[in-house]
């Protein structure tokens, strides 16, 4: 019996990437002042950090209802085929709840996995069921399989600016300005499916030696997969930091994957941020 993979366009795969892997996309609709866009369809990741400098007030991001999922369930099984579904973390939208809620309406053919990440954490997620898949695993080792390792993920991002975290509420205006001042530039990771900051440091240079740092302690499980990742159209931030951490990559591959942040995480860290995804060997 076939199975046939789902991906949210939380993970930063759009339509014509889920076309070339041969999955179903599902997207998160982003809504700005001028109206309102699917994510990865009529919205392109550069256009929206273009949009999101140019707006005064962040977008909302609306989660996929259980209609869209059961649609697209019935499309996926119609030829007696096992779907498997990957979310965004519960724990940062309604998604994976819609998912599951559509899933009871067919008796077990499809597997609903929540990531308990987004972004190239979610990405990577994916790309082992991908792999999974080609190795001709089941609906039910797939799923299986994507909860026990979905654990070892880890995403750790280094902000350029806190100005979006400060219009998200997320931190004060206060704490904003004074960050922005001394050059304060925040690590954050996602932590058992939620945005947590990981370290702080003064200036870029230290910041990335932290950022360095942290993937060391947790250390790269290399025969999983791994990537590099960046928010806005400018990826030099990413290019150096790629050339100062090269002892971390040199031995293991010869092309670093390298992504571009989406709306869902690029929303609330704004443009200029720079992050690795990967599979970890210590935790």
């Amino acid at each position: 019996m076939a199975v046939k993979l789902l991906v949210d366009s939380a993970s930063d795969i759009d339509l014509s990437e889920a076309k070339e892997f041969g999955a179903e996309l599902l997207s998160m609709r982003i809504t700005f002042e001028d109206g309102e866009y699917l994510d990865g369809v009529d919205l392109s990741r550069t256009r929206f950090f273009e949009k999101l400098i140019e707006s005064a007030e962040l977008p909302r991001t609306s989660q996929i209802n259980p209609f869209e999922f059961e649609q697209a369930f019935e499309k996926l099984t119609a030829d007696g085929s096992e779907v498997v579904a990957i979310t965004i973390s519960s724990k940062l939208s309604g998604t994976y709840k819609s998912a599951s809620q559509a899933a009871e309406k067919f008796g077990g053919r499809v597997r609903v996995v929540d990531s308990l990440n987004a972004s190239t954490g979610e990405r990577l997620l994916f790309l082992r069921a991908l792999q999974l898949q080609g190795e001709g695993k089941t609906a039910e080792e797939i799923a299986a399989e994507l909860d026990s390792c979905k654990h070892r993920i880890c995403l750790l991002a280094v902000l350029d600016t806190l100005v979006y975290l400060r219009k998200g509420g997320r931190i004060s205006s206060l704490t904003a300005f004074a960050g922005e001042m001394l050059s304060i530039k925040p690590v954050i990771g996602i932590v058992d499916g939620e945005v947590k900051m990981a370290g702080k440091a003064l200036g870029s240079k230290k910041s990335n030696n932290l950022l360095t740092k942290l993937i060391k302690e947790k250390g790269v499980d290399y025969s999983m997969p791994f990537g590099v990742m960046w928010s806005g159209a400018d990826d030099a931030m990413l290019k150096k930091y790629i050339d100062d951490s090269r002892i971390l990559w040199a031995d293991h591959t010869q092309s670093l994957p390298a992504y571009m942040i989406g709306s869902t995480i690029g929303t609330h860290i704004g443009p200029g941020a720079i992050g690795v995804a990967f599979f970890s060997e210590n935790k």
